[in-house]
């Protein structure tokens, strides 16, 4: 019986930053995932890995990797991504949806034919750009963080949180407090590039789900950790599966397969818990930090979970007794 041949590839850690420096945090979380993904899928029989890893985290990566490619700095990653796809069965791809840099990637593998194990390039369009993503939830009734586009805001007094309209975690994002520090940021922004969001007190979590077809599966739910720095958030850590009741979650994540039924095979959802409310923050179509956790905290091989996608209905079945919190470290 022939292999199911995949290429996974992790953006920044697998040469798409091979002409400039690493970004260190991002870099950090990269190899995290893709550790947790190519562990995952080599403990599935009838699958063969070929893979991308920047020259210079050859000596950083910790797992064994035989089909990788090197992605040296005069070498260009699109062209070196686009010939490995023709190798193999599927891909898939893990990258930010900053600059477009997720699209695109997923554009190549559906140009190509080949199976795409990630949400298609239209639901990265729409989940990867904040303000899309506001609409479409307010659309259908989903309780989510009031946004604005940074253009045609009115400042007025409050806290607020300045982000990129399709950037990745917290990269480039600014806690303002008043009206000096809303002109200062705002001057040195392109505002069209830029939502404004209220600064909610909650607990800050996130949902690990699957997607197909408008239909959604809870895989657990995270606690995620700051710190605040020079008015910028920075994610230090996530408690994977922190409750083992997640009932409360269910309806939330039906209504947003419903809502984006383009969405497919893993994704997260980043919530703002307040008093009375559970407020979507933004969708990220892709492998989250936390699906490092996952097998540990669970005893679920999530990768396996997507694979079973593409014939039909995933199992979330325990693969052991494993029911625990997961305390991941980002620094």
């Amino acid at each position: 019986m022939n292999k199911l041949k995949i290429l996974v590839v992790e953006y920044i850690t697998g040469g798409g930053f091979n002409k400039d420096d690493l970004p260190g945090h991002l870099a950090n979380e990269g190899l995290l995932m893709l550790e947790a993904l190519v562990n995952c899928l080599q403990s599935i029989n009838g699958i063969e890995l070929t893979g991308m890893l920047d020259s210079r985290l050859v000596d950083r990566l910790s797992i064994k990797l035989h089909n990788c490619t090197i992605v040296k700095p005069q070498q260009t990653f699109e062209q070196e991504f686009t010939k490995l796809i023709q190798t193999c069965d599927a891909v898939w791809p893990i990258a930010p949806e900053s600059n477009g840099v997720l699209q695109t990637l997923c554009e190549i593998v559906e140009s190509s034919g080949k199976l795409l194990l990630n949400s298609s390039a239209s639901a990265v369009t729409l989940s990867g750009n904040k303000w899309l993503t506001f609409k479409c939830l307010q659309q259908h009734s989903i309780n989510c963080v009031e946004t604005n586009l940074l253009d045609n805001f009115e400042y007025s007094s409050g806290e607020w949180i300045i982000k990129p309209i399709d950037g990745v975690g917290c990269e480039n994002s600014f806690l303002i407090g008043d009206r000096q520090a809303f002109d200062e940021v705002a001057a040195n922004l392109h505002k069209l590039d830029f939502i404004i969001q209220p600064h909610l007190k909650g607990e800050k979590t996130s949902l690990s789900c699957l997607f197909k077809q408008g239909q959604g599966w809870l895989i657990c739910a995270n606690r995620q950790h700051f710190k605040i720095i020079d008015r910028q958030y920075h994610l230090t850590g996530i408690t994977v599966n922190y409750s083992a009741d997640i009932s409360h979650y269910l309806d939330l994540v039906e209504e947003v397969a419903k809502a984006i039924p383009e969405l497919w095979g893993y994704a997260g959802i980043d919530l703002i818990e307040t008093e009375d409310k559970i407020l979507v923050l933004e969708i990220n179509p892709r492998l989250t930090t936390s699906f490092v956790g996952i097998k540990q905290a669970c005893g679920i091989n999530c990768a396996e979970s997507v694979l079973s996608l593409v014939q039909g209905n995933p199992c979330l079945q325990s693969q052991s007794r494993n029911n625990t919190p997961v305390q991941i470290s980002i620094e």
